[in-house]
This record gives structure tokens, C-alpha cells and sequence, in this order.
């Protein structure tokens, strides 16, 4: 993939990724998550996202998508987590519902905020959300409990309850 035109810092690094990172990724190229898996190796890539995620980039076209993947994910982010939304650019001529004024209707009332606009490739833009300061020890209360449940649920089945 090549990234004439665009600076010379790896992808990797614009999103903010680092070793030892949780990460799931919806419907991303294949030839951005092969660039990412080489440039950043020690992330922890999951086949589905699970609470205390820190990152999480998505790709859609469609608005109704988006809502879907942000409501699912809201609840599941560490609270200093980040979620990477990707849409095609006007350029692409890729047909999309999605806008960042769109991104941003959607993710505002849910408490999260857009920190950061990347250009990820030749065709998609990504937006950064992250959770409201405010609104982060609430949900680091929130995973807590959600953790104490489901090792609650766990010790029962085992006890044969």
C-alpha cells in the first residue's frame, strides 16, 4: 500500500498503537491490518471485542453500521480506550452514508468525543473518540462491576450451580 502524499510517520504510530494493546478491528482492509501487524507486532488483536478494550477501529459506510459498532463498543472500552472510526473519503467515490458530522451525532450524545483526524490510506479518513474525561471514572465503575459479575458467573458454573 502506498502512501504518496501523506507524512512519513507509520500508521501505527498516527493511531496511537502500542505493544501490549487489546485491539479488534471491524471490516478492516486487509492491506491496513497487514501494514499495522508489521509496523506494531505486540498488539493483542481480538476476533472479538470484550470489556477493557483499549482500541478499536472500525470501517463503515453506512451510518446505520456505525451506530450499531459505537453502541456495542461504548460500553466496552477502557476508560482511557480509544475507538478509530474509518469512512471513506469524498475522493474515494466510495458510496457512504458517513460524514464526521455523522460520526460526531452519533458518538456525542453516547459521551464520547472526537480528539483527532487522521488520513489512514489513499481512501479512508479516520476520526478518534475517545470517552469524556467526566465521564471516565464512571465507566471504570461500570467494568468493575461488569468483571465481578462475570467471575461471579464463573466460580457458580464451576461449583455446579
Amino acid at each position: 500500500m502506498t502512501q504518496t502524499g501523506y507524512s512519513g510517520r507509520p500508521l501505527s504510530r498516527k493511531l496511537g498503537l502500542k505493544p501490549g494493546m487489546t485491539c479488534w478491528r471491524a471490516e478492516m482492509p486487509e492491506d491496513i491490518a497487514d501494514l499495522l501487524n508489521a509496523q506494531e507486532p505486540g498488539q493483542l488483536v481480538m476476533a472479538s471485542p470484550t470489556p477493557m478494550l483499549d482500541c478499536a477501529h472500525v470501517f463503515v459506510r453506512e451510518k446505520d453500521v456505525l451506530s450499531l459498532h459505537l453502541a456495542d463498543l461504548r460500553d466496552l472500552l477502557a476508560p482511557d480506550g480509544m475507538i478509530w472510526v474509518s469512512w471513506p473519503k469524498k475522493s474515494s467515490k466510495m458510496p457512504t452514508t458517513v460524514t464526521e458530522d455523522v460520526i460526531r451525532d452519533i458518538c456525542l450524545p453516547m459521551g464520547l468525543v472526537d480528539v483527532k483526524v487522521c488520513a489512514v490510506d489513499t481512501v479512508w479518513s479516520g476520526l478518534k473518540l475517545v470517552i469524556r474525561k467526566e465521564k471516565r471514572a464512571e465507566q471504570k465503575e461500570k467494568l468493575a462491576v461488569q468483571a465481578s459479575r462475570s467471575a461471579g458467573n464463573q466460580s457458580g458454573q464451576s461449583n455446579g450451580r
